[in-house]
C-alpha cells in the first residue's frame, strides 16, 4: 500500500511515524507547503517569539529520525486539488501524487482583518516564518496591539510583556479565554494580564486598522477610540484549510467531515485541526485544535489506514502557558458549566477545578496544578448531556 500524507506538521508526521510503528513497509510520501523541516507550533508564540529558542530547537525531529522513516518528503509545494476516486493530489507546480490511501493534514488558515495585507507592521502568527518576522519587530518600548482574546492572543500578549513592550489586548469577548474557559477562570486570567501591565480593551469590536504611508499606526475600535500601535498582531481565530478541497466531493463543514474512524471517503482520512469527526461518546461531531489531539488522533488514523476498525473517542486536552501560569484542561470546559474548586486555592494561584453540566463532570482544569488535574481527569464523562 502506498500512503500519501498532505501536511507534514505534528498531525501528518505523527501519522507517518505511527504507520511505520504498526508495520507499514510500503511507499510513504509527505507533502507540505512549507520549505522547513517539520516543526512544533506551540513554542512559536512563546519560546521562539521571545527569542529564547532558535528555530532549530522547535523542530519535531532531527534529520536522522526523519531519514529512518524512509519516507519521501515533498516540501515547498502546496496541494491545490484532490481527486477522491483516483486518490490523487495535484500541487501548485502541476505535479500529481497518487496513492492507495490519502491522509489530509493541512491544518488551519488564520483569519485576517480587512485591509491588513496592505499595511506593514500587521501580522498573523501561524507558522515559523510568521514568528520570526514578528520577533524581528518586537523591541522594548514598541507599542503592540494584539487583536483577539483567545489562547493565541493571550500567549502573544504575555510574551510581549516579558520582552518589555507596551501591550494592549483588544477583543470582542469580555475576558481573556472567556469563550474557552468560562467566567471564573477567564476572570482570573484577565486580572493576571492587567496586573502584568497589559492594557485591556475587551468586549468591543475592532472597526478598522489605521495607517500612514503604508504602515500601521493604530487600531480603531467601534467605540471611536484609537489604540496607537507600532505593531499589530491579529489573532481572531483560524478556519480549517479546506479551500483546496472545494469541488473534491468531500463534505466540508467545519473542517473535513469524517466518520468516527476519521474517514472522509473510501481511502481518504483526515487528522488534526482539519478533521471534524463523529465522537461516539458525545454522539456528535467534534473538531479539536490542539497539539495533543494531533498526535493522539494520528495513532487511530494510522491504524485504520492499515485495516483496523477503531473509533476515535478522546478526552480532549489542551494547555496554555502565560506568564507564570500553566493552565491545563481535560474534557470540554464551557462558559455554560458550573465551576467548583476541587483542590488548592485560587488566591494562592494553584488550584484544580471541576466543570459540571447537566449533572455530570464535563471538564477538569488545573491552574499550576498539573498532577491534580490529571488525577481528577478520571471524573470526566463525555456523553450526551442530560438535564440536571
Amino acid at each position: 500500500m502506498d500512503v500519501l500524507i498532505v501536511g507534514a506538521s505534528a498531525a501528518g508526521l505523527s501519522t507517518a511515524e505511527a504507520l511505520r510503528r504498526l508495520g507499514h513497509d510500503g511507499r510513504l510520501t509527505l507533502l507540505d507547503a512549507e520549505p522547513h523541516l517539520p516543526y512544533d507550533r506551540p513554542p512559536l508564540s512563546k519560546q521562539v517569539l521571545a527569542g529564547a529558542w532558535e528555530p532549530e530547537r522547535a523542530r519535531l525531529r532531527g534529520q536522522a529520525q526523519l531519514d529512518a522513516l524512509e519516507a519521501e518528503f515533498v516540501r515547498g509545494e502546496r496541494a491545490v486539488a484532490l481527486d477522491v476516486a483516483g486518490r490523487a493530489v495535484t500541487t501548485d507546480s502541476g505535479r500529481v501524487l497518487r496513492a492507495d490511501a490519502v491522509v489530509l493534514a493541512t491544518g488551519l488558515t488564520p483569519c485576517r482583518l480587512p485591509g491588513q495585507d496592505v499595511l506593514a507592521g500587521v501580522h498573523v502568527l501561524r507558522g515559523l516564518d510568521d514568528a520570526l518576522t514578528l520577533r524581528a519587530q518586537l523591541t522594548a518600548g514598541t507599542r503592540l496591539v494584539v487583536v483577539g482574546e483567545g489562547v493565541l492572543g493571550g500567549e502573544i500578549a504575555a510574551t510581549a510583556r516579558g520582552l518589555g513592550l507596551e501591550v494592549t489586548l483588544a477583543g470582542l469577548g469580555p475576558a481573556v479565554l472567556g469563550d474557552q474557559l468560562g467566567g471564573f477562570v477567564s476572570g482570573l486570567l484577565t486580572r493576571t494580564h492587567a496586573a502584568r501591565g497589559v492594557r485591556l480593551r475587551l468586549g468591543v469590536a475592532v472597526e478598522s486598522l489605521e495607517g500612514e504611508r503604508g504602515r500601521v499606526t493604530g487600531v480603531r475600535l467601534a467605540t471611536g477610540e484609537t489604540l496607537p500601535a507600532d505593531v499589530v498582531v491579529v489573532a481572531i481565530g483560524s478556519r480549517p484549510a479546506t479551500g483546496w478541497l472545494d469541488g473534491s466531493g468531500l463534505a466540508l463543514g467545519d473542517g473535513v467531515e469524517c466518520d468516527s474512524r476519521c474517514r472522509a471517503a473510501e481511502g481518504v482520512y483526515a487528522v488534526g485541526d482539519l478533521a471534524s469527526f463523529h465522537h461516539e461518546g458525545l454522539g456528535r461531531r467534534l473538531r479539536l485544535e490542539n497539539r495533543t489531539n494531533a498526535t493522539e488522533q494520528a495513532q487511530t488514523v494510522a491504524a485504520n489506514v492499515l485495516g483496523a476498525d477503531r473509533p476515535y473517542t478522546p478526552i480532549p486536552y489542551f494547555w496554555t502557558d502565560q506568564y507564570d501560569v500553566k493552565i491545563q484542561a481535560h474534557g470540554l470546559p464551557s462558559p455554560a458549566a458550573e465551576v467548583t474548586v476541587a483542590e488548592g486555592d485560587p488566591e494562592q494561584h494553584r488550584f484544580a477545578a471541576l466543570y459540571r453540566e447537566g449533572g455530570q463532570v464535563t471538564a477538569v482544569l488545573g491552574w499550576n496544578m498539573p498532577k491534580q488535574a490529571r488525577l481528577l481527569r478520571q471524573q470526566v464523562l463525555l456523553q450526551p448531556l442530560t438535564p440536571a
